[in-house]
């Protein structure tokens, strides 16, 4: 049975947040404490928390909106709902984000069979990467390469230059080993140099 309908998106969080704002500074692992003991509430402030960088970052994961709106939905249900397995040690956002990454890749796999890992046609991200040294084109250039490296790449890659998080939570997100971590970052940054480099000469002569 497909749970996503009954999902509720960021603005009902976000709602049942809104009357105590002074929540918004309290510590992951208090928050959620108090959701573990059935606070709701403190539940929606950890949505709110965490809506925008986790649906960003599923955008840049799947180039599309709607796709990346109902995996974050399902990303905070499934929290919700398993959220008696949180070790109280443990980084909330590193176990958010890997349970958005499970639901990316489960998607992945069921469309794979009709999908190229490199696609002749893939939409550019609506968000520019920081760099202001490069050209417009140049820019359109690096999101269709980004969004052409493998989905292995281009998760950690994002976590690494998007989310800034260290190799030791990138690992922790995606479940692997710092060492494959950097290698798989290391890897798109290879990709999509070899990509640029043309790009980057043109612009330079």
């Amino acid at each position: 049975m497909d749970t996503r309908a009954d999902a509720p998106d960021q603005h009902v969080w976000t709602r049942l947040a809104a009357p105590e704002t002074d929540n918004l500074v309290e510590p992951d692992a208090a928050l959620v404490r108090r959701a573990q003991g059935g606070d709701r509430h403190a539940f929606a402030v950890l949505v709110d928390r965490y809506w925008p960088k986790l649906y960003r970052w599923l955008y840049h994961l799947t180039h599309n909106q709607h796709g990346a709106e109902d995996l974050a939905q399902e990303t905070f249900l499934k929290a919700y709902t398993r959220l008696e397995t949180f070790a109280a040690d443990s980084n909330f956002r590193a176990w958010l984000f890997r349970i958005g990454y499970n639901n990316f890749v489960n998607q992945w796999r069921e469309e794979s069979r009709t999908r190229q890992p490199f696609p002749d046609n893939l939409p550019a991200a609506d968000q520019e990467p920081p760099d202001q040294a490069m050209s417009q084109e140049g820019l359109r250039v690096l999101a269709r390469a980004v969004g052409r490296l493998p989905p292995d790449f281009r998760a950690a890659f994002l976590l690494r230059v998007e989310e800034d998080l260290s190799f030791r939570q990138v690992a922790e997100v995606l479940n692997i080993t710092e060492t494959t971590a950097r290698w798989r970052v290391f890897k798109a940054r290879q990709k999509l140099m070899s990509v640029l480099a043309p790009q980057l000469d043109r612009e330079q002569s």
